[in-house]
C-alpha cells in the first residue's frame, strides 16, 4: 500500500479558482475576507509581530510553519474571520480547503490579573481610548505565558485537507494570518479569548477625566491630550448661558427628532445636525440609529467609552473640528446605513 501525492498545482492556477469559489460565496452574501501581505514580512506592527514569534517558540509547529509562511505570503489565505473563540479561514491548496482552529476562552482568573496588572497606568489609558496600547501593557497582554496569546493545548486546529498533520500547511497558514490581520485589528485578539478589552479601563475612564479637571491635580492627565482622546475642547472659563428668549428661538428651530418616518408612513428627511451639540444631542443620535456605544464609536472612530463621556457631560459640547466632521457625518444616515457602515468598519 502506499499513498499517491496529489499533482502541483501551479500558485495562479490556485488563484484563478480560489477567486472564482470567492466569488460565488460573495454571490450568496457571504462577506469573503483575504489576508494581502505587502512586503516581505507578515507583520508590521507590535500586535501581529509578537503572535508570529509566540508561534514560533513551539517545537511541534516548527516542521511545518515555513510552508505556511509561503501560502500566506502568495495570498493563498483567501479568507479569514476572527470570532469570539474560533478561528474560520478558506485556504487555496490543490482545491480550496476549509480551516477551522478553535481557541479556548481565556479563564476568568488570567483575565482577572491582566486587568490588575493594567490598572492604573494614565498612559495606558489614554493609548486605549485612541486604539493604541503603551509598551507596558502590551508586553503584559502578550506575555507568553500569562497574556492573551493561546497555548498549543488550547487550540483545536483542523482542515478539510487530506494531510494527516495535526498542523497543515494551510493550518499554518491561517495562523501567521491571524496575526496579519492583528495588524489592522489588535481588538480582535480580545474577541478571540472571549474578553472584552475595554475592562482595562473599566470605569477609570470617567475618573480620569473627573480628576484631571480638579484644580491642581491637571499634571496627572494634561488637558490637550484629553482633547485628542474625547474630541472635546476642554472649557478654560465658565461659559455665558442664553437668555431665555434665545434658547427658546434655537428650541423652535432645532427640528424635531424620535420619530421615524414610518411611524408617521411617509417618507422625511433626516434630521440635520444642530449648530450646538449636547451630551442628550449624542445620546439621542445613537437611539434613532440604533447603535450601541462601540458602534458609534466605530462610526466616530473614537473609543465607546469616548462616546459614554460625550454623552454624561453637562451642556454644549465644545468639540474639535475633527468630532464634529465625524458627527455630522453620521447625522446624515439613517438606522440602516448606520448598521452597515459599523459593521463594515468592525472587519
Amino acid at each position: 500500500m502506499y499513498y499517491e501525492w496529489r499533482p502541483y498545482v501551479p500558485v495562479a492556477q490556485r488563484r484563478v479558482l480560489a477567486a472564482r469559489e470567492m466569488a460565488k460565496l460573495r454571490g450568496k452574501g457571504e462577506s469573503v475576507q483575504p489576508v494581502e501581505i505587502t512586503g516581505r514580512a507578515i507583520a508590521q506592527t507590535f500586535w501581529g509581530r509578537s503572535w508570529c514569534m509566540h508561534l514560533e517558540k513551539f517545537s511541534d509547529y516548527a516542521n511545518r510553519l515555513p510552508r505556511g509562511r509561503t501560502y500566506v505570503r502568495n495570498r493563498s489565505v483567501c479568507h479569514l474571520e476572527i470570532r469570539r473563540g474560533e478561528v474560520v479561514a478558506r485556504v487555496s491548496g490543490s482545491e480550496l480547503y476549509k480551516v477551522k482552529i478553535g481557541v479556548r476562552a481565556l479563564p476568568a482568573a488570567s483575565w482577572t490579573s491582566i486587568k490588575e496588572r493594567c490598572t492604573g497606568q494614565i498612559a495606558s489609558l489614554l493609548d486605549l481610548l485612541q486604539g493604541r496600547l503603551s509598551a507596558g501593557v502590551m508586553s503584559v497582554v502578550t506575555e507568553p505565558r500569562t497574556g492573551l496569546f493561546p497555548q498549543p493545548g488550547e487550540m483545536d486546529l483542523d482542515c478539510s485537507c487530506p494531510d494527516w498533520a495535526t498542523m497543515c500547511k494551510h493550518v499554518a497558514a491561517v495562523l501567521y494570518g491571524v496575526g496579519a490581520r492583528l495588524d489592522q485589528q489588535p481588538a480582535l485578539l480580545f474577541l478571540l479569548r472571549g474578553v472584552d478589552h475595554e475592562e482595562l479601563i473599566g470605569g477609570e475612564a470617567e475618573a480620569a477625566v473627573a480628576a484631571a479637571t480638579k484644580v491642581g491635580r491637571r499634571r496627572r492627565l494634561a488637558e490637550a491630550d484629553l482633547e485628542d482622546v474625547f474630541g472635546v475642547e476642554i472649557e478654560k472659563e465658565t461659559p455665558v448661558v442664553a437668555p431665555a428668549v434665545e434658547r427658546e428661538t434655537a428650541k423652535k428651530s432645532t427640528p424635531r427628532r424620535g420619530r421615524t418616518a414610518a411611524s408617521r408612513g411617509r417618507t422625511e428627511p433626516v434630521p440635520i445636525m444642530p449648530a450646538t451639540i449636547t451630551g442628550g444631542d449624542v445620546a439621542s443620535l445613537r437611539k434613532r440609529l440604533a447603535l450601541n456605544r462601540t458602534e458609534l464609536g466605530r462610526l466616530l472612530r473614537m473609543s465607546a467609552a469616548a462616546v459614554g463621556v460625550w454623552e454624561k457631560r453637562d451642556g454644549t459640547l465644545n468639540l474639535r473640528r475633527r468630532a464634529r466632521e465625524a458627527l455630522k457625518s453620521a447625522w446624515s444616515l439613517t438606522a440602516d446605513q448606520a448598521r452597515q457602515r459599523a459593521q463594515a468598519l468592525s472587519r
